[in-house]
């Protein structure tokens, strides 16, 4: 806990996908610079712990349905009477169940080393796009880009006639870079970097600046299901390492924060230098 006033005093911030990540730690960071955190998540018991930690709100929220959303958003404006950040952090990989499909990768990826240092052409590759259903597309689409767009409308409804706001998009170096094997989760972390543009010249005469964040490798449960990948991943990057869930967190902030007040449109992507062009 900061003793200062902090630099979010007063402001009331919602966070989805919060119980637990990157979520939980942004509303950490958003708690000590002063905010009332609003955790949602799908799961209400999740949510329910962090804001007891933190003193703030709790909603279970499935961002993928608009009428949850709408009530969410509406409860909020009750509860408050206004909404100054929010945050679209919930998100999903697409391969939580199929630890199966992570090992087939790592395979791939050691098997065409292999071919190339041996000054072979590749003997095998992936064929994830060819495995992936119709509702594995939907879902990962429907969970990233639906439910920013979703939370985002019924935030300007709250801070819309207040002329003041911030909102935070979070998007992937996936979105940035692209990625072999995750052509789902590609492509919804980079729509919702245009999501991001259109919103912020769409919103900006209100006085609501709209930016995102493209983390790269982070520490979290959802890389931990990378499993055998990580040591690659971790030798990839120029620092060496996986980032840690606080390097997120400040950059959230930040972008929450006055200092932040003559940025919109933009993408903060704190990554280790694993990719270096935005």
């Amino acid at each position: 806990m900061t003793t200062h006033e902090g630099r979010l005093a007063g402001k009331v911030a919602l966070i989805t996908g919060a119980a637990r990540g990157l979520g939980a730690q942004i509303a950490r960071r958003f708690h000590d610079e002063g905010a009332t955190p609003i955790i949602t998540d799908l799961s209400e018991s999740a949510c329910r712990e962090l804001a007891d930690e933190l003193g703030g709100d709790a909603f279970a929220l499935d961002v993928t349905q608009s009428a949850a959303v709408t009530e969410v958003f509406a409860k909020v404006a009750a509860n408050h009477g206004r909404l100054d950040i929010l945050v679209n952090n919930a998100g999903i990989s697409g391969m939580e169940d199929r630890p199966e499909e992570v090992q087939r990768g790592y395979d791939i990826a050691m098997a065409q080393m292999a071919d190339t240092m041996a000054g072979n052409p590749p003997s095998v590759h992936p064929d994830v796009t060819l495995r992936t259903t119709d509702q594995d597309w939907h879902r990962v689409l429907a969970v990233h880009l639906d439910g920013t767009f979703f939370c985002t409308r019924e935030a300007m409804r709250i801070m819309g006639p207040k002329r003041s706001g911030a909102i935070i998009n979070l998007s992937s170096i996936m979105g940035t870079s692209g990625g072999s094997g995750a052509s789902a989760y590609c492509a919804a972390k980079a729509g919702i970097l245009g999501l991001t543009r259109a919103h912020a010249r769409e919103f900006v005469s209100q006085g609501i600046r709209v930016n995102a964040i493209a983390p790269g490798w982070i520490e979290t449960a959802m890389t931990d299901a990378l499993g055998p990948m990580r040591p690659l991943i971790a030798a990839q990057t120029p620092m060496g390492r996986m980032g840690d869930t606080d390097d997120i967190a400040w950059a959230a902030v930040y972008l929450a924060s006055e200092e932040a007040k003559f940025v919109t449109g933009q993408v903060l992507s704190p990554n280790g230098g694993w990719y270096m062009s935005q």
